[in-house]
């Protein structure tokens, strides 16, 4: 049966008593505090056998027991270690631990905090394990999971960015996993305007034809072979007494078949998540407005089916971007730069920002370089590079840099008959700092701070994580 997931939030130990599972997620040293166990109403020798018995190792490990009225408290223990370019709330291993509170029953999940600077990574990690989409098949079960962050000295966290985050992560873990009959692009557009709406932006939207007149020729090149025509969607923020203006651009191709440099059954599967980038900034625009963020915020949302049919953009063609600058064709499989090329370029000239964030699903060599949990930057500024290392190590969606060398790296494009080609030549040379460096090539000569997010490793898998909202929130909250 599908299962509806409600989350309430609490600053009250005993709200958890009576509920039916009971998630206590911490370190072992702090798991041992015994106005846990007294609250939960565990006897402290089997509170004690459990955290005894449970070895995290590297990823974690639980263990549970039933408790008086046939309630169910299990305690997920994190790991110890965790090195300097990890975050120190070891949020890669609570998701698995959180969801211990899947089920159809009512639930609690506690975060002992050993530091109350992990409340906002400790909370966005576990709305990862509380998705909003189910389609499969019966009646309909309502439930409702309370969540609570707790620091040392047994109160309440002081900040967890709270419900805008939380509810912001499991809006983009949705969309990822919608399938893309659902959220295609004109599906897409509505869910902007809806966040639009309920946090008071302004919405712009250039669709179809409009793409094609008005010179966005990588995203009227990527989509136009598709069913439901391509869109540049952008929201904004400002409020009154802004003096500053961050944009944030996302890669939102709904399905990637590679085009005619087609995929293949292999490595299909699963790109109704190449939407991924859109998605963070999506729901990361909602958040931080709703979190009161003082400067003019941009949101721009690159949509795109990546189809195959008679209208499919080929290798070999010439695409004239909004940048100017012409684009020869040499895989369609590296769509996403095409339409991040257009997206950029016209944040630039119409909006002005100071820094500009790119987020995307954007290359599998990322996995390669950055791993699965970490998202790798390319990045033009060094004090923005520290920023974005410093803040994904807050909010628990760790970023490491790529090398960011752009004479080395543009000559990979060149091309006889146009001003670049779209892939590099030689895959062996840093592909994912290239393709970084390709969406560079569109920005304007008095270029903004700029920022490129390859989120591929850690935001497609099985499910959506949501991967990139809190890392946003936390460039939003340094730079305000």
């Amino acid at each position: 049966m599908p299962v509806h997931t409600a989350l309430r939030f609490t600053a009250d130990l005993s709200d958890f008593a009576a509920l039916p599972v009971v998630v206590v997620i911490g370190r072992k040293q702090r798991l041992a505090d015994d106005s846990l166990s007294q609250a939960l109403g565990v006897p402290a020798d089997t509170w004690a056998a459990m955290l005894d018995k449970t070895d995290p190792g590297d990823g974690g490990a639980s263990a549970g027991t039933w408790v008086e009225g046939g309630r169910r408290v299990i305690l997920g223990v994190l790991p110890e270690a965790c090195s300097r370019h990890n975050s120190p709330s070891r949020s890669w291993a609570i998701p698995a631990l959180a969801a211990n509170a899947a089920g159809k029953d009512d639930a609690g999940i506690i975060l002992a905090l050993s530091d109350g600077a992990d409340a906002l990574a400790s909370a966005l990690a576990a709305a990862r394990s509380l998705p909003l989409f189910d389609r499969t098949s019966g009646e309909a079960h309502e439930r409702t999971v309370t969540l609570a962050a707790f620091t040392p000295g047994g109160g309440p966290a002081e900040e967890m960015r709270g419900p805008a985050a939380v509810e912001a992560v499991r809006l983009a873990c949705r969309l990822v996993d919608m399938p893309t009959a659902e959220l295609h692009t004109d599906a897409f557009v509505e869910e902007a305007r809806a966040v639009a709406k309920t946090v008071g932006a302004s919405v712009q939207v250039i669709r179809g034809d409009e793409l094609r007149d008005g010179g966005f020729g990588g995203l009227w090149g990527v989509g136009k072979a598709a069913a439901r025509p391509p869109a540049l969607v952008c929201l904004v923020h400002e409020p009154a007494g802004a003096k500053k203006t961050i944009a944030w651009v996302g890669k939102g191709i709904v399905y990637d078949t590679g085009g005619l440099s087609l995929k293949g059954k292999d490595h299909m599967p699963g790109m109704k998540g190449d939407m991924g980038g859109a998605a963070a900034v999506l729901a990361g625009f909602q958040a931080a407005v709703q979190s009161g963020f003082p400067h003019k915020l941009v949101a721009v949302l690159c949509l795109a089916e990546n189809a195959i049919g008679r209208d499919a953009f080929r290798p070999d063609d010439i695409l004239t971007l909004y940048s100017g600058k012409t684009v020869e064709i040499n895989n369609t499989d590296a769509e996403g730069r095409l339409v991040l090329g257009d997206g950029v370029a016209w944040t630039c000239k119409h909006h002005q920002p100071e820094i500009l964030v790119d987020l995307a699903t954007l290359t599998g060599a990322a996995l390669i370089a950055t791993g699965k949990v970490h998202a790798g930057i390319y990045c033009s500024d060094d004090a923005l590079e520290a920023m974005a290392i410093a803040a994904g190590k807050r909010a628990g969606e760790p970023v490491h840099p790529f090398v960011y060398a752009p004479e080395l790296f543009r000559k990979e494009f060149k091309s006889k008959v146009a001003d670049m080609k779209n892939s590099v030549q030689d895959r062996m040379n840093a592909q994912s700092s290239c393709a970084g460096q390709f969406i560079a090539n569109h920005l304007p000569a008095d270029a903004p701070k700029f920022l490129h997010v390859d989120i591929a490793g850690p935001a497609l898998g099985e499910r959506g994580t949501g991967f990139g909202v809190g890392l946003l929130l936390e460039l939003a909250a340094d730079l305000g």
